[in-house]
C-alpha cells in the first residue's frame, strides 16, 4: 500500500490556463516619411499658409499707432501754425481757409461753402468779413447774372500767399534730415496722402 497521501495519488488534473499578453507590436517605420513640425512664423512675418501671425498683426498695429502719435506730436503740438497765421492776418482760421480756397479762382457761395465744409449762412458771414477787410469781392457770374462769384482782391491774394507760406514752412528738424531719410519720408508721406511721386524728387 502506498505511503503517499491520498490527495497525491489522484491523477493529474487539467492544467490551469495561464494568459500571457502578446508583445506589443512594433510600429511599422518602413515607407513612412518622417514629418517635421512646421515652424511657427516669427512675429510680424508671413507663415507658409499665407496668413500673418496674430502677434505680427498686433505688433504692426502698435507700431502704426506709435508712428501716428509721433506725427501728431510733430505737426499739432510742436509746429501748429494756425494761431501764428491768425495773429499775423488778424483773421479767424475759417476766414484764412476761405482765402486759401479762393486762391484757385473765383467761386460761388455754394462752391465755397462746400470747400470749407460749412453751411451757406456761415459762408455769407465769412465773405462779408473778407469784403469788409478788402480781401475779397463779389462780382456777377458771367454765365448767370442772378448768381455772384466771390474772388480775391490784390490784398486778398497777398494775404493768401502769406498764409500758405506760413502754414507750409517745414520745421528745422525736418530740413536737417539726411537726404536719403528725407527722400524716404517724402515717398512714404506721398503714399499716405494718395499722391504720386514728386517728379522733382
Amino acid at each position: 500500500m502506498s505511503s503517499l497521501p491520498r490527495a497525491d495519488r489522484r491523477g493529474p488534473g487539467p492544467a490551469a490556463a495561464v494568459v500571457v499578453d502578446p508583445p506589443a507590436a512594433e510600429p511599422a517605420t518602413a515607407d513612412v516619411p518622417t514629418v517635421q513640425p512646421e515652424p511657427s512664423a516669427p512675429s510680424g512675418e508671413v507663415a507658409p499658409s499665407g496668413e500673418v501671425a496674430p502677434s505680427g498683426r498686433a505688433e504692426r498695429s502698435a507700431r502704426a499707432a506709435r508712428v501716428w502719435r509721433r506725427i501728431r506730436s510733430v505737426v499739432v503740438d510742436r509746429n501748429e501754425r494756425r494761431r501764428e497765421v491768425c495773429e499775423a492776418l488778424d483773421l479767424s482760421f475759417i476766414r484764412v481757409k476761405a482765402l486759401l480756397a479762393l486762391q484757385a479762382g473765383p467761386m460761388t457761395l455754394g462752391e465755397l461753402a462746400a470747400a470749407l465744409s460749412i453751411d451757406r449762412p456761415y459762408t455769407t458771414l465769412t465773405v462779408h468779413e473778407l469784403e469788409r477787410r478788402c480781401l475779397a469781392e463779389r462780382t456777377v457770374h458771367p454765365d448767370d447774372r442772378r448768381s455772384k462769384l466771390v474772388e480775391l482782391t490784390a490784398s486778398g491774394r497777398t494775404a493768401a500767399r502769406l498764409a500758405d507760406d506760413m502754414l507750409n514752412r517745414p520745421p528745422a528738424a525736418l530740413v536737417a534730415l539726411d537726404a536719403a531719410d528725407l527722400a524716404t519720408l517724402d515717398r512714404i508721406t506721398a503714399h499716405l496722402a494718395g499722391e504720386g511721386p514728386d517728379p522733382a524728387g
